[in-house]
């Protein structure tokens, strides 16, 4: 399974769609158990994967450390904002499999929501990952939200050639209302031209033989081929929990709240977890449910934005999925021809955090 690691929920940055606030629901600010007991509790799960999440993890790399060195683990997986990653020695980094870096797109929209100088710190951190000679998987984790243009963002991130997939995740039902949208309907209609401009770019260059690593059309395309047997696909409450920094265990790694609450450290094993909280309704009666899972469980849950902006999220998600079935038997024609290979195709190899629907 892969456990969500919350080193610390203290941050460096304070972006404008999350707000830095470091006590969420109470939870300490720093790990307050043992690390023994995360140490003997993962050892109970024969194919742990270990993802270290904030806050922003790198404030805790003595932590991580010593994580590495002491608690082994299928795949280590890091989600950071990008600025601190020299804290880690090379070594260290160099034995993370992957590498999920966030970053919105061209600077301006980077800067104007993470911070002035944040996009420059990014990429020049990201090259150094490539010095030192790191052969993991580094992903662009993109939040996009109102000020965001999808096609221009991800292009801009493609051509920069140093991001080895690319993901991004929309700003919607973490907070309420949504305030970050002039007009949300229309902005998401644009959004919708936009993906649609993009998954033309990716099909076409598979045609050529160039895999361009966009999560969301790799990850969808998985699940149509093979069968999406976690719902939702990030594996939220499934096959994935967070552990946050008191020992409590929450089946969603964005909410440490009771809601969310299926065990801890302590007194739980690992295979008591799965399926304590589940996808509900309406998502459990929707024809779309065996492909898209739910999209995302805290949103199921909580329907922060009420039913009708929920049902238009998921029209967007329905129509991307719609796209890509069409596109599946030119790309098995591509696979048969030789011009590439599922192995290229089909992303992710195992759980490394991306959410696969945005």
């Amino acid at each position: 399974m892969l456990w969500f690691v919350v080193v610390t929920w203290l941050c460096n940055l304070n972006c404008r769609y999350c707000g830095n606030e470091p006590n969420p629901y109470g939870e300490p600010t720093w790990i307050s158990y043992d690390l023994k007991e995360l140490k003997s509790f993962i050892s109970r799960d024969s194919e742990p994967i270990i993802a270290f999440y904030g806050g922003e993890p790198l404030l805790a790399h003595k932590t991580i450390i010593w994580i590495l060195d002491n608690i082994p683990a299928e795949h280590y997986v890091l989600q950071t904002n990008g600025i601190l990653l020299r804290r880690l020695p090379p070594e260290y980094l160099r034995r993370i499999d992957t590498i999920l870096v966030s970053i919105d797109g061209v600077r301006e929209v980077t800067d104007y929501y993470r911070g002035e100088g944040v996009y420059d710190a990014v990429v020049s951190n990201v090259r150094y990952l490539r010095r030192i000679g790191y052969s993991g998987d580094i992903v662009a984790r993109m939040t996009v939200s109102g000020s965001s243009d999808i096609y221009r963002d991800v292009m801009h991130l493609v051509n920069l050639g140093i991001f080895d997939h690319i993901h991004w995740q929309l700003d919607v039902f973490f907070d309420a209302p949504p305030h970050r949208y002039d007009d949300f309907s229309s902005w998401l209609r644009q959004y919708v031209k936009g993906v649609d401009l993009l998954l033309d770019f990716w099909f076409n260059e598979l045609s050529r033989g160039r895999v361009v690593g966009l999560v969301p059309f790799q990850g969808i395309l998985k699940i149509l081929l093979l069968g999406n047997y976690v719902k939702p696909p990030c594996g939220s409450g499934q096959t994935a929990f967070m552990i946050s920094t008191s020992g409590k265990i929450f089946a969603c790694p964005i909410s440490p709240s009771e809601d969310f609450l299926v065990g801890h450290i302590a007194r739980s094993e690992p295979r008591e977890l799965p399926g304590k909280i589940a996808i509900g309704p309406p998502c459990t009666g929707c024809e779309f449910f065996t492909s898209c899972g739910g999209r995302c469980l805290y949103a199921n849950k909580t329907m922060l934005w009420g039913e009708n902006l929920f049902y238009e999220v998921c029209r967007a998600t329905k129509h991307l999925i719609r796209r890509i079935e069409g596109l599946i038997p030119k790309i098995r024609r591509l696979v048969s021809d030789g011009v590439v290979s599922w192995d290229d195709i089909l992303y992710p190899p195992y759980n490394n955090t991306t959410e696969i629907i945005p």
